[in-house]
């Protein structure tokens, strides 16, 4: 359950939420389950913030920080996150359908666990190292994404654009790839053993030393 007074300073002014950050620095923020539906929220500080559960679909967090942030299970549908940081933050079960995280960073996130992200927009975001493990990344859009590293074990990319994206040493084990567009991606030391190729594009992709075996 969100801190009442929290949430109310937080609807109540971005710049006054951000001055109290910055005057309380050692206060972690519960916002858990606050509805915030719609919420203009750009450039809010709300690093390490407990945002489990939280309603934030529709709302504008461009430019936000949401480092180490707590989002696991809340519903973002639709939010806008770009250019927004989320360095470390957990987004596992989290409903990202259709949400905007255009040149944003999520290194080292987590977005496991069949977290939803339908028609999400990644483009130029980087998830160097982030955990996307049974993720559904239905006809998202990664192109020109900084993927390195990042663990996609038997997540759903069914018809995907990673076109130009970086994926060294990404491991996509037992992944579905089904239609997924890999032109000019860096695919270089990837894993994509046991992974669904069936309709991919592997057009001007460079694969070496990438693990193919048993695709």
């Amino acid at each position: 359950m969100a801190n009442a007074g929290q949430l109310e300073l937080l609807q109540h002014c971005v710049d006054a939420w951000n001055s109290w950050r910055i005057k309380e620095p050692t206060v972690r923020p519960d916002l858990s389950g606050a509805n915030l539906v719609g919420a203009k929220l750009m450039g809010v500080n709300l690093s390490g913030a407990n945002l489990s559960g939280a309603h934030l679909n529709l709302a504008d967090l461009t430019r936000a920080d949401l480092e180490k942030a707590d989002l696991s299970g809340a519903d973002l549908g639709g939010a806008d996150f770009t250019r927004a940081i989320l360095a470390f933050g957990n987004l596992s079960l989290a409903d990202l359908t259709a949400s905007n995280f255009t040149g944003a960073s999520l290194i080292g996130a987590k977005l496991r666990g069949r977290t939803n992200s339908v028609h999400t927009n990644f483009t130029e975001a980087s998830l160097n190292g982030a955990d996307l493990t049974e993720a559904t990344l239905f006809m998202a859009s990664l192109t020109e994404a900084d993927l390195s590293r990042a663990n996609f074990a038997d997540a759903n990319l069914y018809s995907a654009n990673l076109g130009r994206a970086r994926l060294d040493e990404a491991n996509f084990d037992n992944a579905n790839l089904t239609g997924v567009d890999l032109t000019g991606a860096c695919l270089s030391r990837a894993n994509l053993s046991r992974a669904n190729l069936t309709g991919t594009n592997l057009s001007q992709a460079r694969l070496d030393e990438a693990n193919l075996e048993y695709s």
